[in-house]
């Protein structure tokens, strides 16, 4: 407002508006502002901050780059990575007793539709078969992993002192005195026996590596037992043209 001689007009005139923000206050039952902030405690009652470990870099005290991942440090009671052990019952393993991802009955992550692992099924072309369609670490041509330096898998080497070779010095599995899983009630291999309908049998009742009518994986293109035939270089022709086992030289040189 302004003066009739045109001056301002004095400061106790002037309104001023002062903005105050919408803060909501708690009073208690005795009208003073309770603390919500604390949240209604008392500080000395309210727990200290636990303060997480310095963060570490590079590999653990045993050597191993993530300290998870080591046998000593995060190892259970029988030695192994506790997820991974089934008398700790990790985490790693099923209801059945396997690995979970690995688990048909479980639909586990790593069984395909053909019901095999995904990396070693053909059909799918898996990671782990290689250009020759067999299993990368287990071909011989590719330099595998499993095979040792006698041209067999290692597990199943006696002169390297395989995992698989028993005190009797056969294949553990297929063994009568140790009482192998593979040996059946008819004292037979299992998969071998017709008694028990083994994976080896045909419909015709023979071997199936051996069977002309399946086309096993025995015969040779001569239409005979790949290892008798001369032409083939089978492994049972000694170096004289004759069947290793009723080559008197053989006997003999031997």
């Amino acid at each position: 407002m302004s003066t009739r001689g045109g001056g301002r007009a004095p400061e106790a005139d002037v309104k001023t508006t002062i903005w105050r923000p919408n803060v909501r206050v708690t009073l208690d039952e005795y009208g003073e502002v309770e603390d919500t902030e604390s949240g209604g405690e008392d500080a000395s009652k309210q727990g200290t901050k636990r303060k997480r470990a310095p963060r570490t870099k590079g590999p653990c005290e045993h050597g191993v780059k993530y300290r998870s991942n080591c046998k000593v440090c995060s190892a259970c009671p029988h030695g192994k990575r506790r997820s991974r052990c089934q008398e700790c019952r990790g985490a790693s393993f099923c209801e059945h007793g396997r690995i979970r991802s690995q688990c048909k009955e479980c639909g586990g992550a790593s069984i395909c539709e053909h019901g095999r692992r995904r990396s070693q099924c053909k059909e799918c072309g898996g990671v782990a078969i290689c250009e020759h369609g067999r299993q990368r670490s287990q071909c011989k041509e590719c330099g595998g992993s499993q095979i040792c330096g006698h041209g067999r898998e290692r597990r199943y080497c006696k002169e390297c002192g395989g995992s698989q070779i028993c005190e009797h010095g056969r294949i553990r599995s297929t063994c009568k005195e140790c009482g192998g899983s593979g040996i059946c009630e008819h004292g037979r291999q299992r998969t071998r026996c017709k008694g028990c309908a083994g994976g080896s049998i045909c419909e015709h009742g023979r071997q199936r590596y051996g069977c002309k009518e399946c086309g096993g994986s025995g015969i040779c293109e001569h239409g005979r037992q790949r290892y008798g035939c001369k032409e083939c270089g089978g492994s049972g022709i000694c170096e004289h043209g004759r069947r290793r086992s009723r080559c008197k030289l053989c006997r003999v040189d031997g």
